[in-house]
């Protein structure tokens, strides 16, 4: 029974994952529900979001004429009772139940039996699935199991078809709002209309779009298929001689594919209708390649792989012809399944305002880019049906990771509002460049900056930058095919060095693993972020750490500015192994350049929970210490950062977290030693008060947050930031904290970072 259930519940997934339509899926879930549980009713209720009640939205066993139009409020009925306790409802005597409601006409008085299940999508009930019987009895534990299992599993592919639905049909046009939640890439907010972005002969990235001229289409689209057909008979001519007649046989099913009258006449029938020939192409095949997919005769399911194959090369030959250039309206927000710098190259600068890229993290290299121009970015939006969005108006808010589509008239105020608060403070900033980062009781904090791009030298020194607390060495490994040579990396580094120069710029040494992986030095792990990164890395590889080091050093011949600091540093052994190739790179200097260049100060990141509790032993050891509050953030929380099913409990203000930075700097002072902090948190004004408090000695974000930063600290005194910093440390959650200091911002009138999460209007 366990493993026909099992079987059953991978057919019905992938019978739902090839339904695409809302309704299609709702249809097909309570048809194979009710059939595999063997029960007499199987409905679907979905919960309206903005009034939370439940629809009555598919049946097989009820009247389906009420489907759509009976509903019920979200604390009535026992619909209501499964969906507001979110857990299941199995009862043997439904009626008997005090929150038993009787709906006339959709014809459940016969059945006394009742099992509802709710179907729950990223902490918010989506709707209940519900199964019935005449026979009074409790269904079984099995049947329980079976039914929690199948709303677990299709809870996402009814997530993304409601979206989908909600948002946009070829036919119907523009229906709705829709808002979704991603992963913040990089701050600010951003309004515009979304150009979609693919990749090559990707048949699952194609955007919808209207063709301009429908014959003009229907000749291209033929011709592009003369010219697949021609390939595959010169494939089969060029390898007659190579491969046995049944296996050249392969290349006449192919032929008889693409001559198969009904797909090229499926693919006409929607070009006919307004559809551009790449997304009619895509729509049929995976179409096509869905049922092939879904039968049982192994022979027949391989035949899926053909029709990817047939439909990858037609779509090839329609975007190689199709290479005219693309039109990028005045506010353009790049969307894509996975963007990369050559995507935002293309796009005119002026024109463009923000990105979103369904997949990727905030550390992915166009994130990092992204940052470095001031582009709102989102990574990671993984429910976005992003196919569906092309030249659509969207709101990028980049504070808080989320995309809202073709929003109200009421939320696209609010948005506008906000920008326009953004550019006003931005202008108001300017005047801060030259002026000292000093409290109102003549406390005086550096702010320095972290970076990575050429690019950004010139944002961090306009912006009064006083160093860069954080270099990102990896990012010029990342932009190559090869690692970079020493005398490449020492050409690199001594323009940052000179850039800056007197002021100091602290480089982190090579730093992949996790999230960031070197597309020539690829490192597969089934857990990145506890396995094969940084420090870890570089030494096992010494030739890769002691060639990096050696390139720093020559570099800051003349200069003296150079901080060298270690990453994901957990044990006073591995420190003393990095520090002594350090001073081995250091010997080799003196030898080869017959002179002794100046060895420069050495740090450590703190960015494991175990570095936090030694922090006093590695003080003892190193010249400095800076914490890396986005990783330490993560790994004292247990939370993947870039994952946006968790972006909700990755709180920097959380008590730990708070605790945790604190023992840090009491730890180095006690040592003698400056402490800073680079990461993200760092760039938020709120915390920045706290840090300041704490006792931390620099501040390092990047260039866009230094001028709001400055402004914070130059508002308030030293005095006043302990005495909140001593309320919060009695707080005993994050977003406490987090009101307690935007209030306090607000009361002083100065300007929050971050907008307030606004909910779809």
């Amino acid at each position: 029974m366990q493993k026909n259930m099992l079987e059953a519940l991978r057919r019905i997934v992938q019978e739902v994952n090839s339904a695409g339509q809302l309704q299609a899926v709702l249809d097909v879930t309570v048809a194979r529900v009710k059939d595999t549980v063997g029960t007499e009713v199987c409905s679907i209720y979905l919960r309206e979001p903005t009034l939370g009640r439940y629809i009555f939205s598919a049946t097989e066993g009820l009247n389906k004429d009420f489907v759509g139009k009976i509903s019920m409020a979200a604390n009535e009925g026992l619909v209501g009772q499964v969906g507001s306790r979110e857990e299941p409802l199995n009862l043997e005597h439904a009626e008997a139940h005090p929150s038993f409601l009787f709906m006339p006409g959709i014809g459940e008085e016969r059945f006394s039996s009742f099992l509802g299940v709710p179907i729950i999508h990223q902490r918010q009930v989506l709707g209940v699935l519900v199964v019935q019987q005449q026979e009074r009895r409790r269904f079984d534990e099995e049947e329980e199991a079976f039914l929690v299992t199948i709303s677990a599993q299709l809870s996402g592919v009814i997530a993304h078809a409601q979206a989908t639905g909600a948002i946009f049909s070829l036919d119907a046009g523009v229906r709705g709002s829709a808002s979704f939640r991603g992963v913040a890439g990089a701050p600010g907010v951003a309004i515009g209309h979304a150009v979609v972005v693919s990749p090559p002969a990707d048949l699952y990235a194609v955007p919808r779009r209207r063709c301009k001229d429908i014959k003009e289409e229907l000749d291209f689209f033929h011709e592009c298929l003369d010219a697949v057909r021609e390939d595959i008979r010169a494939m089969a001519r060029k390898l007659s001689d190579k491969l046995a007649q049944e296996e050249q046989a392969l290349f006449d099913v192919y032929l008889s594919m693409l001559e198969d009258n009904s797909v090229a006449i499926e693919i006409d029938e929607l070009i006919r209708e307004g559809e551009w020939a790449q997304g009619a192409v895509s729509r049929v095949m995976i179409k096509h390649i869905r049922t092939f997919e879904m039968m049982e005769d192994s022979y027949l399911k391989e035949r899926a792989t053909d029709i990817k194959d047939l439909g990858r090369r037609v779509l090839a030959y329609l975007q190689a012809a199709n290479t005219g250039p693309v039109e990028y309206p005045q506010r353009t927000i790049l969307v894509g399944e996975e963007l990369t710098a050559s995507m935002l190259g293309d796009v005119p600068t002026e024109n463009l305002v923000g990105l979103v890229s369904v997949r990727g993290s905030g550390n992915s290299h166009i994130a990092i880019l992204a940052r470095s121009m001031g582009i709102p970015t989102i990574m990671g939006a993984v429910d976005l049906p992003f196919t569906e969005i092309e030249g659509s108006e969207i709101i990028l808010d980049g504070y808080n990771g989320q995309v809202y589509f073709n929003p109200s008239p009421e939320l696209f105020a609010r948005f506008q509002a906000i920008y326009n608060e953004e550019l006003q403070v931005s202008k108001g900033l300017e005047a801060l460049k030259d002026l000292p980062c000093i409290t109102t009781d003549n406390h005086r904090i550096p702010l320095y900056v972290n970076t990575g791009l050429q690019a950004d030298i010139a944002r961090s020194l306009d912006r009064g930058a006083e160093g860069v607390g954080l270099y990102r060495t990896e990012v010029p490994f990342l932009l190559r095919e090869r690692f970079p040579s020493e005398r490449e990396q020492c050409e690199i580094y001594r323009e940052q060095l000179q850039a800056f120069h007197p002021m100091p710029v602290t480089m982190r040494t090579l730093d992949v693993g996790g999230d960031k992986a070197l597309p020539y030095f690829p490192i597969e792990e089934d857990n990145p972020f506890l396995g094969w990164r940084g420090i870890r890395v570089t030494l096992d590889h010494p030739e890769i750490f002691l060639v990096q080091v050696r390139a720093m050093m020559k570099a800051n011949t003349g200069l003296g500015n150079l901080r060298i600091m270690l990453p994901m540093i957990s044990s006073v052994p591995e420190l003393e192994e990095a520090l002594e190739l350090i001073y081995r790179a250091h010997d080799e200097l003196v030898d080869e350049l017959d002179t002794e260049p100046p060895l420069p100060m050495i740090g450590v990141m703190v960015e494991v929970p175990a570095a936090v509790y030694q922090a006093r032993e590695f003080a003892r050891r190193v010249d400095f210490l800076s914490v890396g509050s986005n990783d330490l953030t993560q790994y004292l929380l247990a939370v993947d950062r870039n994952n946006a099913r968790v972006a909700d409990i990755y709180q920097t203000f959380h008590p730990a977290v708070l605790q945790a930075l604190q023992k840090v700097v009491e730890d180095g002072h006690a040592e003698g030693r400056r402490i800073g902090i680079c990461g993200e948190l760092a760039g938020d004004p709120a915390a920045a008060i706290l840090l300041m408090a704490m006792g931390y000695d620099v501040l390092s974000m990047s260039a866009t947050n230094l001028p709001r930063v400055k402004s914070v600290i130059r508002n308030i005194s030293l005095t006043r930031a302990k005495e909140l910093l001593q309320q919060v440390m009695l707080m005993e959650s994050a977003s406490l904290i987090k009101e307690h200091m935007e209030k306090v911002l607000l009361e002083a009138g100065i300007k929050r970072i971050a907008t307030p999460i606004v909910e779809l209007v």
